[in-house]
C-alpha cells in the first residue's frame, strides 16, 4: 500500500514538502539522541547543551505541527483523495515527536547522576545499545523516505533485539547490589532506549504493513 500511494503522489508538491520537513524531524531527533549520549554516556562536555537539546526539540514539535496543517489543508481541497497516505503521515509524525521527548528524557537524566556513568559498568549491562539505536535512525529514515522494504524488515528484527536486551537489563538491575541512583539511572536509559527503538520501528513498519496495523507491529509479529 504504501509503496502504491507514494507513487500515486510522486512528483506532487505536497507531498515533496512533507517528506523534506518529516526527513529534518527524523534527522533532528538523531541529533539530539546522539549529542545526549555523549554528554550521558561518554561525559562529553559541550557548551549550551541543554539549549542545543530544547531548541531542536522546539523545531521538531513546529514541524509536526507544519505537516500536520498542510495534510489538514490537502484533506480539505481533496477530502476523497488521498485519506489512507494522510493518516499514515499523521500517525509517524507523532512517532517521530516522540523521537524528540525521549531524547529528552535520556537528558533529564543527566542531571539525575550523582556522579559520571561508570564505563564498565555501563558496558557489562548495555554493550553498544546507543550506537545501535544510533543506526537505527539511520536505517529508519532509509526505509521511510526511500520506501526500502528490505530496510523496514531489518529495522523491525533489530528492534526487538534491542527491547529483549533492555527487558533483560532491567531484571539484572532489579537484581543488582549497585546504589539506588546508579540502578534507577540505568533503568531509565534502558526504558528511554527500549521506547526509542520502538518508536523508529512504528516509521519504518510503515512500509510494510497494513495502515490499521500501524503502532502494532508487535502484536503483527506474534500473529506471524
Amino acid at each position: 500500500m504504501f509503496k502504491n500511494l507514494l507513487q500515486f503522489w510522486k512528483g506532487k508538491d505536497f507531498l515533496t514538502q512533507v517528506l523534506e520537513e518529516f526527513k529534518s524531524m527524523l534527522e533532528g531527533t538523531h541529533e539530539m539522541f546522539e549529542t545526549v549520549c555523549n554528554k550521558l554516556i561518554y561525559n562529553k562536555e559541550e557548551k549550551d547543551l541543554e539549549k542545543r537539546v530544547y531548541d531542536i526539540d522546539k523545531n521538531v514539535n513546529q514541524l509536526q505541527k507544519d505537516i500536520r496543517k498542510r495534510i489538514i489543508e490537502h484533506l480539505s481541497l481533496q477530502p476523497s483523495v488521498d485519506v489512507s497516505m494522510s493518516l499514515l503521515l499523521m500517525s509517524v509524525v507523532k512517532d517521530a515527536e516522540r523521537l524528540g521527548d525521549y531524547s529528552k528524557n535520556l537528558f533529564q537524566v543527566t542531571k539525575f547522576l550523582d556522579k559520571p556513568v561508570d564505563m564498565d559498568k555501563y558496558r557489562d549491562l548495555f554493550n553498544s545499545i546507543d550506537k545501535e539505536i544510533s543506526k537505527l535512525f539511520d536505517d529508519t529514515k532509509k526505509a521511510f523516505i526511500e520506501s526500502d522494504e528490505g530496510k523496514a524488515v531489518k529495522s523491525w528484527e533489530y528492534e526487538r533485539d534491542i527491547a529483549k536486551r533492555c527487558d533483560k537489563i532491567l531484571e539484572k538491575l532489579a537484581k543488582s547490589d549497585l546504589s539506588v541512583n546508579e540502578a534507577v539511572c540505568f533503568a531509565l536509559m534502558a526504558r528511554h532506549f527500549k521506547r526509542i527503538a520502538a518508536h523508529l520501528t512504528n516509521i519504518a513498519t510503515s512500509v510494510i504493513l497494513p495502515l490499521a496495523d500501524l503502532d502494532y507491529f508487535d502484536e503483527k509479529r506474534r500473529e506471524d
